[in-house]
């Protein structure tokens, strides 16, 4: 199982951001979906490892948020409030997120005992996938946008309104291939974890 735990950075000196990402995330199929559960800060359970990445990379690219990931066993039945859930994977991300405050890519994952190895791979690998889409131009988040939903290059050359190979340099320039890559090995690692 996974615990999402998101705390907004430098909210004493930004405006509130909790309510839109709500509207945003909870449209994911979480097993419990994101809430306030205190001041700036959410939490939400899945069991979905892809689920868990890309919400991850979603956060690093709006580069208001440190995510914190806990990986392991919740108590079941899991209570129908996010808020009143128990168990190491919610202990686990309440660490990682406090990691994840301090960190260059503002993520962290951290696994209950024996899943160690297998959480600081994942870790790793999404810091470094976490870089990839930090550092995009917007030009470059437009066309990876694009094409994580499922549209061929000619779709994203024609709704922008250039031409293919304009298209193919944005996606190289913005280490599409690599990301894609990373998400997937992040993933793998995250169910390793989760064993």
């Amino acid at each position: 199982m996974y615990v999402l735990t998101v705390d907004q950075r430098r909210s004493r000196r930004d405006v509130d951001r909790v309510e839109q990402l709500l509207a945003d995330l909870n449209k994911a199929p979480l097993l419990r979906p994101f809430e306030r559960t205190a001041g700036d800060e959410v939490q939400a359970v899945t069991d979905n490892a892809r689920l868990v990445v890309t919400i991850a990379l979603d956060l690093i690219r709006r580069k208001h948020w440190s995510v914190g990931i806990g990986v392991g066993a919740v108590e079941a039945p899991l209570p129908a409030s996010t808020r009143a859930g128990r168990g190491p994977a919610f202990e686990s991300a309440r660490l990682a997120v406090n990691a994840a405050k301090t960190a260059q890519v503002p993520v962290a994952i951290v696994g209950e005992s024996g899943a160690g190895a297998a959480a600081e791979s994942a870790q790793t690998a999404l810091v470094l996938t976490g870089l990839i889409v930090a550092r995009r131009s917007p030009q470059g988040q437009v066309a990876t946008g694009l094409m994580d939903r499922g549209m061929s290059q000619a779709e994203v050359a024609d709704l922008l309104g250039i031409t293919k190979q304009a298209v193919s340099q944005r996606l190289t320039t913005a280490a599409w291939q690599p990301e894609v890559a990373g998400r997937s090995l992040c993933e793998r690692l995250l169910r390793e974890a989760d064993k």
